[in-house]
């Protein structure tokens, strides 16, 4: 069965859409309207008004860490449906939407569907049965039934539909999510010195930038790094979550008094399935997925929404915001300081999460909520710090990191490794004449980007004129000439 754990807009009924790896179904309802304070409120249990989704309990699961993931959380299938940490009535609500736009469903596909084991869903339709909102349609094998709905179930769905079109993954509870954050947090891995060379390990650092980079990333906290355009900064940000731990786990979606808020996202997120043999049971709750550790990166396009919660449309999808994406991860400010909302929103938005691990958010309904911030804050920036920020934040980001221009030795360095991986190849003569030519004589600094674009050029140069890429003056030259023509 087709998963259905987003909604990024409103479609027509039956529309697909695919995002990366998982298709995500978003159906309009017959009446869709975007939610009003009245539809927001609750909403006693009649046949003709359904019954919003009940304030949320501090539930939270306990959880335990099978040996065969590797993993220091791992969600386990819930035993009862009150195990969930959700309410029935959201639970009835999906198995309603569901059926009312896909007909008829075996209660082995609305599990499927819905991401809950087969035995909690079937007491659950027994109970939707015996009020008269579904009938069986048919046997099926394995004493499962194909089930449609009665004219109440359908009237039901649609009321719930008008609230809210989503209908794939049973969401977690905020506060079993919160629970899963520390187990899973930076703050409790140490990476070792070999562990962030693995991470580095496509890039040339300096000895001094290698040792503040790893006292940086065993506090977790948050860092700036800054120095000249195209000394790397951008490339070791997104690199360094790579020296922790490889796998956490985030919900599918989240419930927040009732309300749906998407967490995991295609777009930024890498699922990493475990290996389950066919017709093993992994005994892992799959309202939950398993992500690569997120390195997510913001640049001037960020703006305070992406910061806050972002209802969807008329779908009434709640989209989670960029740092709790990131969450167990890194969240990389590119270019900061050249963001489209200006440095003092952002660092007044994010002085007190820096400090306390945790930040405060509005829902659409008007509700405020606490939730981890438990990531590694890069900011990465050409400026300089002190010009950006006030001594109060500076203050809250202990390692600042200037990364520095190459030496001689390793710009070197550079054009042995870049060489071979640009299918270009490598000659020591042409880079000595490279260097005293168009950097000593011209007074020109070095960059760590300059091997690598350089040699693009070279190979570019060579291949237009018919010969094997190869160093030589003649094509140093010509790369020269472009490159630097106005720097």
């Amino acid at each position: 069965m087709a998963e259905m754990d987003a909604l990024p807009v409103a479609t027509l009924v039956g529309t697909m859409i695919v995002d990366g790896d998982d298709p995500w179904w978003a159906v309009a309802a017959t009446h869709s309207q975007p939610r009003t304070a009245a539809a927001r409120r609750d909403v006693p249990r009649t046949a003709a008004a359904p019954p919003a989704a009940p304030a949320q309990q501090p539930t939270v699961a306990t959880y335990q860490r099978p040996p065969s993931t590797g993993d220091d959380f791992t969600p386990l299938v819930p035993k009862s449906l009150a195990a969930t940490g959700i309410g029935e009535s959201q639970v009835e609500a999906l198995v309603l939407k569901f059926l009312l736009n896909f007909g008829s469903a075996t209660g082995r596909e609305i599990a499927d569907q819905v991401r809950l084991p087969f035995p909690l869903i079937t007491e659950l339709l027994q109970r939707m049965k015996s009020e008269q909102l579904l009938v069986y349609k048919s046997s099926t094998a394995l004493h499962d039934y194909a089930h449609e709905l009665t004219p109440l179930g359908c009237e039901r769905g649609r009321r719930y539909s008008e609230v809210c079109t989503y209908f794939g993954s049973a969401p977690v509870s905020l506060a079993d999510y919160t629970a899963s954050i520390m187990p899973q947090s930076l703050r409790r891995q140490h990476p070792t010195a070999n562990q962030l060379r693995r991470a580095l390990s496509d890039l040339v650092v300096s000895r001094e930038l290698f040792c503040q980079l790893g006292q940086a990333l065993w506090a977790g906290t948050a860092m700036f790094l800054y120095g000249d355009s195209g000394n790397g900064k951008t490339s070791i940000a997104e690199r360094v979550t790579q020296a922790f731990g490889p796998y956490i786990w985030i919900p599918r979606c989240i419930s927040i008094w009732g309300e749906i808020v998407r967490l995991y996202d295609a777009s930024v997120h890498e699922a990493a399935p475990l290996d389950t043999p066919p017709g093993v049971q992994s005994g892992i709750d799959e309202r939950w997925i398993r992500i690569r550790r997120p390195t997510i990166v913001a640049g001037g396009e960020l703006t305070l929404s992406h910061l806050e919660m972002t209802p969807s449309g008329t779908t009434g999808i709640i989209e989670a915001p960029l740092h709790m994406k990131s969450n167990g991860g890194t969240l990389v400010i590119d270019d900061f300081g050249r963001q489209r909302l200006r440095t003092e929103e952002l660092l007044n938005r994010w002085i007190v999460p820096l400090e306390k691990r945790y930040d405060y958010l509005t829902l659409p309904s008007g509700r405020k909520i606490e939730v981890p911030f438990e990531q590694l804050v890069v900011f990465a920036t050409n400026l300089e710090p002190r010009d950006l920020v006030d001594e109060a934040f500076l203050r809250r980001i202990p390692y600042k990191i200037e990364v520095r221009d190459p030496s001689e030795e390793e710009f070197r360095e550079l054009m042995r490794m870049m060489a071979p991986k640009l299918g270009v190849e490598y000659r020591e003569a042409p880079v000595d004449y490279l260097l005293v030519k168009h950097y000593h004589e011209a007074e020109r600094r070095m960059r760590y980007c300059h091997p690598r674009d350089l040699l693009l050029q070279v190979r570019n140069f060579c291949l237009f004129h018919e010969m094997q890429p190869a160093m030589s003056n003649e094509a140093l030259d010509a790369a020269a000439t472009n490159y630097f023509a106005i720097m």
